[in-house]
């Protein structure tokens, strides 16, 4: 038998490790990733229920109290972007696990709060070590596997788990209320913080440096970025309490835009932009980006004006209302195992339209048909929950494997903000309308039926735009798939 005295030549002719082929031979890395998802679920609905007591305990002001609730989400939101881009040059396990580790002792640091200012400033460390793990949960989890069918199988697991967190989150926090302080709703943070450190350290192996992407970070881009995505989620609660016919709603979506137009002129001149506008020319990311932001921009129109509806229109006490829209998180939760079923059968690109048709029909059904029975309102969410738990899947997958695989990380941030500056918008547009049909009712108790009336008449007309708007999205979306189909097949 001849002998090779190449270690380089025998090196190569080793078999290599075949990827991963079921979830279970990557166990302790999913039980990380997903433990990650679960704690950024739990944290932004665990708090919600204590706020009354927060307020009483530390004598905070309505204005106090909404930031305790505001905070996490505008820097969570907010930087995502940035941090995905640092990811994916300092590596993305690493950035991964710092951000787990400032999520624990932020979560820890509770103990020592006295005042609601000491509150707010824990919950913007928490946002920001959110912001630092969410775009890596999914980017990890999608390299974790070469194959798309185990990614949605993945994703589905991952984002499964955390929807449950995010449904059970109320009720855990009040069990918990009625035996233990309002800080141990924080404070669950720390063990699960622990786990998922556990399962990524041990569970995933770190970045080569080959993997990651090279290039300096684009400081004013990324600041720019930062200001605009902050002004565009802060607007629509501006618009909420604040009204349409106040300066400061108006003042803070001109900046935004300002500072959209800026942001977007320093990514065409930069040397390294942290956006390129090349990687907005490739059909799987624009594609999947246009999926998100036209579920993004319709379901939360339809969640904020269900909720209005059903309490100020319809005088359901909040426990109730929270049970009526019950079937959209119960839905969510029960069609992920699915998910993975669909997409078999249909394929990547029929399964988001198959999605995307259910969430157009439960707009169209809530438009036209909620203001008459509740039933119609049950069966609206159910449509857009499962379908939106389906193109939410595939339009993640759709982004990440359109990106080169040193931009995984940034893919992910793309992903989530493109969605969640979409729901901002949603939410902008119809609390606009809503204003401008009822004026200053939605601070009145009790609602007169010709306000009833005219709120109903601009949830219909809200709703109808937000669908005209998805369905152009959508629209762009699938024109985009079937120019790569070619693309495809010819490569």
């Amino acid at each position: 038998m001849e002998h090779n005295s190449n270690p380089a030549v025998a090196a190569s002719s080793r078999p290599k490790p075949f990827p991963p082929q079921t979830l279970r031979a990557v166990w302790p890395a999913l039980a990380g990733l997903t433990a990650v998802f679960l704690i950024e679920m739990l944290d932004t609905s665990v708090l919600n229920v204590a706020l009354p007591t927060i307020a009483r305990n530390l004598s905070a002001t309505a204005s106090e109290l909404q930031w305790v609730s505001g905070s996490y989400s505008l820097v969570f939101g907010g930087l995502m972007l940035a941090f995905g881009a640092i990811a994916d040059r300092f590596g993305r396990r690493r950035f991964m696990l710092i951000g787990l580790v400032l999520f624990g002792v932020s979560s820890l640091s509770i103990l020592l709060v006295s005042s609601a200012s000491e509150l707010i400033t824990v919950r913007v460390l928490i946002g920001i070590a959110a912001a630092m793990t969410a775009p890596g949960s999914m980017a990890l989890s999608f390299r974790l596997f070469d194959d798309d069918a185990m990614r949605v199988r993945a994703t589905a697991l991952i984002s499964t788990v955390g929807l449950i967190g995010l449904a059970v989150g109320p009720t855990v926090g009040g069990l918990i209320l009625a035996v233990a302080p309002w800080q141990v709703l924080l404070l669950i943070n720390v063990p699960i913080a622990g786990l998922a450190i556990v399962g990524i350290r041990f569970g995933i192996a770190a970045d080569k440096p080959t993997d990651l992407h090279r290039v300096p970070v684009d400081l004013l881009g990324a600041a720019l970025g930062t200001g605009t995505i902050v002004l565009v989620l802060l607007t629509p609660t501006l618009f909420v309490n604040l009204g349409g016919r106040n300066p400061w709603p108006w003042i803070a979506a001109t900046t935004a835009i300002g500072s959209a137009f800026a942001f977007i002129a320093r990514q065409r001149h930069a040397a390294h932009p942290l956006l390129d506008a090349a990687l907005f020319t490739r059909p799987s990311v624009i594609t999947g980006l246009s999926y998100q932001a036209a579920i993004g921009l319709a379901t939360a129109g339809l969640g904020y004006t269900v909720s209005l509806q059903l309490q100020l229109a319809w005088g359901w006490p909040p426990a109730l209302a929270a049970l009526g829209v019950l079937p959209q998180v119960l839905t969510m939760i029960f069609i992920g195992p699915f998910v993975e079923i669909i997409v078999r059968k249909c394929g990547m690109d029929r399964a988001s339209v198959l999605g995307s048709t259910a969430v157009i029909a439960g707009l169209l059904i809530y438009a036209l048909l909620g203001r008459t029975h509740y039933v119609w309102i049950a069966f609206a969410l159910v449509f857009v929950a499962a379908g939106m738990r389906v193109v939410m899947i595939t339009a993640t997958i759709n982004v990440m494997r359109g990106l080169p695989p040193e931009r995984t990380s940034i893919a992910a941030a793309l992903n989530d903000t493109s969605q969640e500056l979409a729901a901002g918008i949603g939410i902008a547009v119809t609390g606009t309308i809503i204003a401008a049909f009822i004026g200053h009712a939605l601070t009145e108790t009790r609602w007169s039926t010709a306000t009833t009336n005219a709120f109903e008449n601009a949830v219909t007309l809200g709703v109808l735009t937000l669908t005209a708007a998805a369905i152009a999205l959508l629209t762009v979306a699938l024109i985009r798939a079937r120019h790569e189909q070619p693309e495809q097949h010819g490569a």
